[in-house]
Parts: structure tokens; sequence; C-alpha cells
């Protein structure tokens, strides 16, 4: 499904009142409109990232109450374990919770499920070896929000359970000690897009300060939540929650200490991603390479060591688990290029990739660990909606699912609600979600998935789009007009790097794959003698319709600053491109 080229409409009244009110350059209050900050004090609130703007930790619905029992099981040197989830989002967050009540003097322990053996989420075997080693509280890190029967589980075995979660809520809550969720019904939370790991953050800064007795904490915890802050930025950029309000200070000041002061595990991964060596880290430092790769630890069934990697204080250790899970990733990226190429090999063979409301593939071997990554690419690719189910290569009657909605505004969780009499079991949220199959029921989920994404297409009269911020030329582009640009970063979801549309480009060279695999495309473009450095990301099969276009071309784009030994270039990003003749849609 081709995307449609949307332009904010340009605004000149409230962009010029945006300038005298708050003396902010052109293009930074240009930017700011086309995001719908039209006022000074709006504009000093969106753009402001002081910690004071994070709210106290006691307004996050169940944090004082989970604080006054986690304090009083640390008193008591009470066994405690960290259940977290094995996505990046788990583990930073169940190594923010481990490393603080460790500090705090807690008898603490942690436990990442095996993604492959285990699954998502509480499951009654772990919690009942937990209980059996002696652990009496379970705090869950990203997970639990839907476990009413573990819950029940718990109770039964004498252990507290205090859950901590984001995920969308069911009828039912678990009849958990507490729950500790900025979206608890009969509460209302300022804002309800924290991450697992922000989650966590909240309720580690609340126990530090009941532990201090006061609001203001001791040096090394002061140090300790500082410190945090990187682990919790991580996990917000990993997750794709909205970059806004609070997780908007959490990831600007997440990355300030990550360039400062990171962790040992954190320091030796940036050693090994050169990223120890850039000026400057930015989202896009989280989300291409540290996020990957503590990833894929937990694609990859080893969770733990990710987790490990980010509580270690041994450098011998750090070192070492840095490159097992750098290697981990490279092993992840091979099998990730497989079953992808096995996917787009069903999608021609059997689907109609550009009318289809929805994907839904299966494939037997397919490595559960890599589907979820698949699936974002391949929906990010097709614009819709794409299941990937991994069918058991022993003939076991369950497949395993994982789905993405490729940045369109469909609700997968509601959809895959609607086809809840085809699945042993499903959660997640609107933009990403699991599930679980009988395989004999495949045929008929993918009739009743497709009918409910189309029903959400047409109701909803939801059209895939990229969204443009504003026209500039090549000319306009200088290390000064970035450096305005980035003062709106962090940027990510729900604040996305502005992406500038560019008339009468034509290719100064032909484009060129780059790459493993030639996934990626490079080219240099031209626009009225002024010649730009672009990259396509995921987008190699650009290339031979680019060489074979007969004239000037239109590309939708982000600016960014390039930096390569010390030396600083503007380059671009091609996000689409599309003949000249091809209309663009204002509105």
């Amino acid at each position: 499904m081709k995307r449609k080229w949307r332009i904010v409409p340009h605004d000149a009244a409230r962009v010029d009142q945006l300038i005298r009110g708050s003396g902010l350059p052109p293009v930074v209050a240009q930017l700011l409109v086309s995001r719908g900050v039209y006022d000074r004090k709006a504009a000093d609130a969106f753009l402001s990232t002081k910690l004071t703007g994070l709210r106290d930790p006691q307004e996050l619905p169940g944090v004082p109450e989970a604080t006054e029992l986690v304090a009083e099981a640390i008193a008591a040197k009470t066994p405690i374990a960290i259940y977290g989830d094995y996505d990046c989002d788990g583990m930073t967050g169940t190594a923010i919770l481990y490393n603080g009540l460790k500090l705090l003097g807690g008898n603490v322990a942690y436990h990442v499920p095996n993604r492959l053996e285990e699954g998502y989420g509480l499951n009654a075997d772990a919690i009942g070896k937990l209980a059996d080693r002696g652990k009496k509280m379970i705090i869950s890190v990203d997970c639990g929000i839907t476990s009413v029967a573990c819950a029940e589980l718990c109770k039964e075995l004498g252990v507290q359970l205090i859950i901590t979660d984001h995920h969308t809520i069911d009828d039912s809550l678990p009849d958990a000690d507490a729950i500790v969720h900025p979206r608890l019904p009969g509460t209302h939370y300022p804002f309800g897009e924290l991450c697992g790991a922000g989650v966590a953050f909240k309720l580690a800064w609340s126990l530090c300060q009941k532990i201090c007795g006061s609001k203001k904490v001791t040096e090394p915890l002061r140090r300790y939540l500082m410190q945090s802050l990187s682990l919790a930025a991580i996990g917000t950029v990993a997750d794709v929650v909205p970059l806004v309000d609070e997780n908007r200070i959490l990831v600007s000041h997440g990355l300030r200490m990550l360039g400062s002061e990171p962790l040992p595990g954190l320091a030796e991964l940036m050693k090994i991603t050169k990223l120890d060596e850039a000026s400057t880290l930015n989202t896009e430092s989280i989300a291409f390479n540290l996020a990957p790769r503590l990833n894929a630890s937990g694609r990859l069934g080893q969770a733990q060591l990710g987790v490990e990697l980010l509580t270690t204080t041994n450098e011998e250790r750090a070192t070492a688990l840095a490159e097992y899970i750098d290697q981990l990733n490279k092993n992840r990226d091979s099998l990730q290029r497989s079953v992808t190429l096995a996917a787009q090999k069903q999608i021609k063979e059997n689907f109609d990739a550009e009318n289809d409301p929805a994907l839904v593939l299966a494939g037997v071997g397919w490595h559960q660990g890599v589907i979820g990554v698949v699936a974002g690419r391949l929906s990010d690719k097709y614009a819709k909606p794409v299941i990937i189910l991994s069918m058991d290569a022993s003939g076991k009657a369950e497949a395993v699912g994982s789905g993405r909605v490729g940045g369109t505004a469909i609700d997968l969780h509601a959809a895959l609600a609607t086809c809840a009499d085809r699945l042993v079991r499903f959660g997640g949220h609107k933009a990403a979600a699991g599930l679980t199959i009988d395989e004999r029921q495949i045929d008929g989920f993918r009739e009743d998935f497709c009918e409910a994404i189309s029903e959400q297409w047409t109701a909803g009269e939801i059209e895939p789009e990229i969204v443009i911020d504003a026209e500039a030329s090549f000319g306009q582009l200088n290390l000064n007009t970035i450096k305005q640009i980035e003062t709106l970063e962090p940027f990510g979801a729900g604040n996305p790097r502005p992406t500038l549309l560019c008339q009468n480009v034509t290719l100064a060279e032909p484009a060129r794959r780059m790459g493993s695999g030639d996934r990626h495309l490079t080219v240099r473009l031209d626009q009225g003698g002024k010649t730009v450095r672009g990259v396509a990301f995921g987008a190699g099969d650009w290339c031979d319709e680019l060489n074979a276009c007969d004239g000037p071309i239109q590309i939708a784009y982000r600016p960014v600053i390039n930096e390569f030994r010390g030396f600083r270039r503007v380059e671009i990003h091609v996000v689409d491109w599309k003949p000249v003749h091809v209309g663009v849609t204002t509105g």
C-alpha cells in the first residue's frame, strides 16, 4: 500500500506570532507550529527537558503502596526476585530495580524468562521455582498486568506480588499486593505513556526517597538515580513510546548520562559500537546501536546476560559480556535476513501486497526471536499491519506470532481482540503485539484478522501517509540550520525527526546498494547545483527503479549531521521518493 504524502499547511501568521513571542529561529518556530505548538508557554513546555519537569513518583498509580511493601521487605531482608521481560525495555527496567534494591541493602535477585522456552510474562513454572528457592516477594517489570492466574498462584504459595507494567489492561486485574501502572483504572495520572523502564525508575526513585526519609536523597543514591536515567532512556527509545512529556525528559537526561558516566556494561558496548567516539549521542545512537544488541540477547534466549551486562560492576566481565552480546547480534541479524527473505517470497507468491489490508505470514522453523523485527520491517515497507507466525518444526500444534502496524493508525490489539476465539492467547498494545495460535486456526484467523483491519481502514478513514513538515531546498541545508532543528530533540515516536520535501531533484550519480545483503541504498542527489549525499535504510530494492526513472523526482527526506573522524557534514535520510508529476496533498 503506497503512502500518501501530506504537507502540513504553513500557517504564516502563527509562525510569525511564535517568533515574536519567543525569539525562536524561524525554522524552529515553523516546526513547532506544525506540531501544534502555537505560543511561547507551549513552546517552553515542549522544549524544556528539566528534571524538575518529572512528576513526583508518588503520583504514579500504585507507587505509594508498592514503596511501602518493598521498603518493608528490604528492611526485613526478605528474599526478593525482580521478574522482568526479555526485551530491551524489560531488561533495562529489571536492571534499574535490581541495582537500586541492592544498593539499598535488599536481598535481591533477578529472573528474566527464556523467550524460546518460557514465553512472555509471568508463568507458573518460573514462579514455582522462585518460591522453591525461598523468594517471598516477586516484583514484575514490563509484564504481569494480565497475569490473573499467576497472581492467584502467588497467593497460594505465600509470595507477595508487586506488578509494575505499562501494557494494555484487560477487563480483570490480577489480585496482586500492589500494581504500579500509569493507566490503572480509577486513577488519573496525567501521562499514560511511560514504558516499563520508566515505571520501574519511578518506583526506584520513590524507594530512595522512602529510605532517606526525604525528597532529597544521599549522594550515592542520587548518583544511582542519575545513572539509571540512561537505562530508562534506552528502554523508552527501544519500546517506541511517544517521546513527549516525561519520556522526553527521561531520554534527554539519560543520553547525557550515557555520554558522561555510563554503567560499566554500557561503556563496553559503546566501545564496540564506536559510540564512545561520538561528540554527542541521540536517540538514533540507542535505536540503531545499543537497543538491537540488548534485544538480541533476549531474542536468542539469553536475556539474563543482557541484564548481567547492565548490572555488573566488574570491568572484565563487562567486556566479555559486551563482546558476546555483540556476536549474538550478528547471529540475530543473519537469522533475521533469512526469515525476511522467506517471508517476502511468501508475499510475492501468495498475497497481494498492494491491496491486501494486512499480511499474515507463517513459516516452519522461523526463529521466534526475530519474527517481531521482521514484522516491523515488513509493516514499514508495505505500510500495513504484518503478523509473522513461527510454526514448530517438530509438529507442535501451536504457532507463536508477533505483529506490528508499520507506523499506521491501526489498533493492532483491538483487531486481535475481535479474533480472540481463534487464538490461544495474545497481548500487547496498539502498535505491537504477540500471540499464540493453534496452527489449524491460521487460515481462519488470517481471514478474520484482515477483515478486522479492513473495517478499521474504512471506519476510521485511515490511510497510510508520510507527514511532511515543510518544503526545503538543498540550498537551505547547512550545519547551523540542522543544529537549530536539533533543539527539538530527542526525536522518536510522537516527536519524529522533521521530514522535509524537495522538488526537482536529479541523480548526480547512479544510486547503488550498500550494507550487508544490499539492504540499504546510497545516492548523490542534485538540486539547482547543490549536491547532497542521501541514504535510504532498508530500501535497497529502490535502486533499479530509481536509476531507471526518466526525469526529475521529488523526495521526502530528513536532514541529519553525519560525523566521521571529527568532520561534520549535512546528509539526508531519504524517506520516500516519486516522480515530480505525482501530486502531494496539503492539509
